[in-house]
């Protein structure tokens, strides 16, 4: 039914220090790791959420004896507003590095002419 890397929404049920609690549907439960949470230090895992709101968060591992599911929503945006949800690019400025002597150029000629 699920498969790792599969993004899913499901609705936060509770937070403990170390992470954040969720319903994923009618069977499975899951946990956020607060390693899970950001890039960033998490101070608050409650800071992230309210119980009941609905989230989107990536499954890292699944226990399906156990029917609990290991979830990230580091790098995801993970907020449920009415919008496709994407993994956040990880290239940061790596496309801006990439292209800036390209346009430059391309400029540069522009001017010329």
């Amino acid at each position: 039914m699920y498969k790792i890397n599969d993004i899913v929404k499901c609705t936060i049920t509770g937070f403990k220090e170390y992470g954040i609690f969720t319903k994923v549907d009618n069977e499975y439960d899951g946990l956020i790791h607060i390693s899970e949470i950001s890039e960033s230090f998490v101070k608050n895992v409650s800071d992230y959420g309210d119980i009941g709101e609905e989230i989107y968060a990536k499954i890292l591992e699944i226990d399906n004896q156990n029917k609990h599911l290991k979830l990230s929503i580091k790098n995801l945006n993970y907020k449920v507003d009415g919008k496709a949800m994407e993994e956040r690019d990880k290239t940061g400025f790596l496309p801006l590095k990439k292209n800036l002597n390209v346009w430059i150029n391309e400029k540069l000629k522009e001017i010329t002419k």
